[in-house]
């Protein structure tokens, strides 16, 4: 199954070299990595910080089940050094982000895990990215291309 994963960080003297890691640890631990999107520069979104974020999206294709995959991408976080998650929408300071953003054509909405990711089309430092790798890509719950959803 191909399944879209949006990275981000914001801490750290090496962001690339993090992202690089990161993407490394999907294509060992989540599955062969297909595409991977440019680095791109953002503000933190959701919270204030003087800390830029560089964030990538990475395309991959998985065997892992989406609950699979999304206890992979947290087990990789972790072995990357972070020990705190958003909670109840309070973001902090991280070291790296992996969040689900598309799995195949599934719609995923339980208390662990949403697909597709709550907050895609409002991310441009999301959308973006995948848009670069998958400009094709449609959005599962409606069935428009998500480049027409982001205009």
């Amino acid at each position: 199954m191909t399944a879209y994963l949006g990275l981000g960080t914001n801490l750290g003297e090496d962001k690339t070299g993090i992202l690089h890691q990161a993407i490394d640890h999907i294509g060992e631990q989540a599955g062969r990595v297909l595409a991977c999107s440019s680095f791109m520069e953002s503000e933190p979104w959701g919270f204030s910080s003087d800390n830029r974020f560089l964030n990538a999206v990475v395309a991959i294709d998985t065997a892992l089940s989406p609950h699979e995959l999304l206890e992979t991408t947290q087990s990789i976080e972790r072995l990357m050094g972070r020990t705190h998650k958003t909670v109840d929408g309070n973001y902090t300071d991280r070291n790296i982000d992996i969040d689900i953003l598309l799995y195949g054509d599934c719609v995923i909405a339980t208390a662990e895990l949403t697909i597709p990711h709550a907050h895609l089309l409002q991310r441009r430092f999301v959308y973006i990215p995948l848009l670069e790798i998958a400009p094709d890509v449609i959005y599962p719950t409606n069935g428009i291309p998500l480049s027409e959803l982001v205009r």
